[in-house]
């Protein structure tokens, strides 16, 4: 039985990340990953190729370039599936080989097959009918998560799909029912839209992401909504039926009956620690198979940490890279890295994209705090008039006695990207003054903070009423 400081299992970016951690520390590191392929939900289902797919809509549907005069770049008519998947086909396979790449370098040992404990510090690995079995004097659980399969849905037709699946479509449906209007369902909305695909949004809340700031969620529904999508709130789904046709009936508590040409169940992830036998390692799931840890992400066993999509919210690919190295650095006592930073972004690849960090409105009015909230819009920025974005704002939230910023809000074009400058503010404890003084580029949207800042400040001065400003 071959002997390692540190066994990981799974490789998607938490996995990865904490074997490169303690490889770097001079550890002798292996990962066991089950699929046949490495990178986890990351890179071959979930966060690069839909967010790809979402770049090829945009382009080859020329919804990029409708805005501007004159112009149209519609390809949509001509395009097939196979052409909006390939260029995510060479991202995915582009992104496995550099995590293969990066094993070697430091000298990863890769175990393919499905990992199971033996006992704390044992880990047997199944494939093709034999096992293997390996030892770590540390071990990680980073082995992801699933999407949730309510029941009542016929997965196992090729019309109805969560969102593994829906990568793996042949032929685009005419009509698409996404049942879910979370950030996944939300996002892959967006992305049939732009593909011409007629889409229904049911869920059964009243509100479109509700952690978002309350201007935000209208804009980006508003703009949901142009693109042509149809939103059925508060509505869910009691019956699923494929018919005779081929087509598939929804069935709403309401009443409500839709028949569409596919469905994409969207309904939440399963961590996927059921088959790992954590019994024999002392380890307890709870619901969903999610994972408890402690601020250095031990489990009950303190040898044995959980990073990623295991351990629940935000459950974000560079939050548990984040979370690995934190953990290695603990299980190796060093210094390198403490914890992960108190301040998360939230990134949102719908069309528009939306992102934030730090308190929303509603977050400071329970808190009771006096804030000052300005916004500076993408029509009156001059890269936002070339690129044609008439919807998309930035919105910041200053406290009223010292200008210290509290949060940002973007809704967008590179709105994940644009929230980075104001995250750094956030993460410096930076007033009003670095947005001030800082010189941005010309034209950029990162003007757009000096515009929000000079409005807070006039705001503060007395010079610009928040009342004038709300007309503005």
């Amino acid at each position: 039985m071959q002997e390692f400081d540190v066994v990981v299992l799974g490789s998607g970016p938490a996995g990865e990340r904490a074997a490169d951690t303690a490889a770097f520390f001079g550890k002798r590191v292996a990962v066991v990953e089950k699929q046949p392929v490495v990178g986890g939900a990351s890179a071959n289902t979930g966060t690069l190729p839909s967010k790809t797919l979402r770049e090829t809509a945009l382009a080859l549907s020329g919804l990029k370039a409708r805005k501007l005069y004159g112009v149209d770049l519609s390809l949509r008519r001509q395009a097939t599936i196979r052409d909006f998947m390939y260029h995510e086909q060479h991202v995915r396979e582009s992104e496995r080989t550099r995590i293969r790449a990066s094993f070697r370098e430091w000298n990863v040992a890769l175990f393919q097959g499905a990992g199971a404990f033996i006992d704390a510090n044992t880990v047997a690995i199944s494939s093709a009918g034999q096992e293997t079995r390996i030892s770590g004097a540390k071990i990680v659980i980073a082995t992801g998560s699933s999407p949730f399969r309510p029941p009542g849905f016929e997965f196992d037709s090729d019309r109805v799909h969560d969102s593994d699946e829906i990568l793996a479509l042949q032929t685009l449906p005419k009509r698409l029912a996404i049942v879910g209007a979370g950030v996944i369902g939300s996002e892959y909305a967006c992305t049939f839209a732009a593909l011409g695909v007629e889409v229904h949004l049911l869920d059964g809340r009243a509100g479109l992401l509700p952690f978002l700031d309350e201007e935000v969620s209208a804009t980006l529904r508003e703009t949901m909504q142009e693109l042509g999508i149809i939103f059925h709130q508060p509505q869910k789904v009691t019956v699923c039926t494929v018919l005779k046709d081929d087509t598939v009936e929804l069935v709403c508590e309401s009443g409500l009956h839709l028949t569409v040409d596919g469905v994409l169940v969207a309904a939440g992830r399963v961590s996927n620690t059921a088959a790992l036998n954590l019994a024999a390692a002392g380890i307890t799931a709870g619901e969903r198979g999610l994972l408890s840890v402690n601020e250095h992400f031990q489990t009950a066993a303190p040898h044995i940490y959980a990073v990623g999509d295991v351990i629940g919210f935000p459950a974000l690919a560079a939050t548990s890279a984040e979370q690995a190295r934190v953990a290695m650095c603990h299980a190796f006592d060093r210094n390198f890295k403490t914890g992960v930073g108190p301040i998360l972004p939230t990134g949102i690849y719908t069309i528009p994209e939306v992102s934030m960090a730090g308190e929303t409105e509603s977050s400071l009015k329970k808190k009771g705090t006096r804030y000052i909230a300005a916004k500076a819009y993408y029509r009156h920025n001059p890269r936002g008039k070339i690129i044609g974005d008439k919807d998309g704002f930035l919105k910041l939230l200053f406290d009223w006695e010292d200008l210290r910023l509290l949060g940002v809000h973007v809704i967008g074009e590179h709105a994940t990207e644009i929230v980075h400058i104001g995250l750094l503010a956030l993460m410096a404890g930076a007033t009003a003054k670095i947005f001030n003084e800082t010189c941005f580029n010309y034209p950029t949207l990162g003007d757009l903070y000096k515009d929000a800042t000079y409005q807070a400040m006039a705001i503060r001065s007395g010079l610009l009423k928040a009342r004038e400003q709300e007309r503005r």
